[in-house]
């Protein structure tokens, strides 16, 4: 298992829950383009393109390494950042997936070829090819700030940015996280989750009315 299916592996709930902090999850407007989607997880290859303009996209399909997830900070959403070619070039050459903060279009294909894009929408109209923005610079995606090489985990609960120096501690964290939750039975859990309600009630001062 290679370090990017290991991320994988792991729900971004867990990396919430494992202290990744909510300035690292995308806000909620950026999610699946297609239903039961699957989870993705590779070091972002990052993209800037003006308004209006794709020209940066089409040009990181040839660039960013097979596992890489592309991640986009787009102009504006009135157009179209990727079609049905695109994505399926990107699928063809091993890139994990798109992370836009922008629309695409043709997601009937993107869908019928499994390749997982992650944006805000949906637009038919495409945008031009006819500005240079920025391949593999920090941007802004989602609200969160991007670095090239960090880790993104995007699935349909949501997508965390990992950034690169604390990869290894957060992967921990949320892997013991999640080995915990998935040995405890529902009863163990609604056993101990009753008695901390209770406690934290009880430390706030709370009465309940009298019936």
């Amino acid at each position: 298992m290679n370090d990017y299916s290991k991320f994988a592996a792991i729900s971004p709930t867990s990396y919430a829950d494992a202290g990744l902090g909510r300035s690292q999850f995308m806000d909620m407007g950026i999610r699946e383009m297609w239903p039961r989607i699957p989870r993705i997880a590779g070091p972002a290859y990052t993209v800037s393109c003006p308004p209006g303009d794709n020209l940066m996209l089409h040009a990181a399909i040839y660039r960013a390494e097979p596992g890489a997830v592309i991640v986009v900070q787009a102009g504006d959403l009135d157009y179209a950042m990727s079609g049905g070619n695109v994505c399926a070039t990107a699928q063809a050459r091993g890139i994990a997936g798109f992370v836009i903060d922008g629309v695409i279009r043709d997601v009937a294909e993107v869908r019928e070829a499994g390749f997982a894009v992650f944006a805000r929408g949906l637009s038919p109209v495409p945008g031009k090819k006819q500005a240079l923005g920025t391949l593999n610079q920090p941007i802004t995606c989602g609200g969160v700030q991007v670095h090239p090489g960090d880790m993104v985990v995007a699935d349909e609960e949501g997508i965390a940015v990992i950034p690169a120096e604390r990869q290894a501690d957060i992967w921990l964290s949320a892997k013991q996280r999640m080995d915990k939750d998935t040995a405890q039975s529902l009863a163990e859990w609604k056993a101990n989750h009753h008695a901390k309600i209770e406690q934290i009630l009880q430390s706030l001062g709370f009465e309940a009315a009298d019936s």
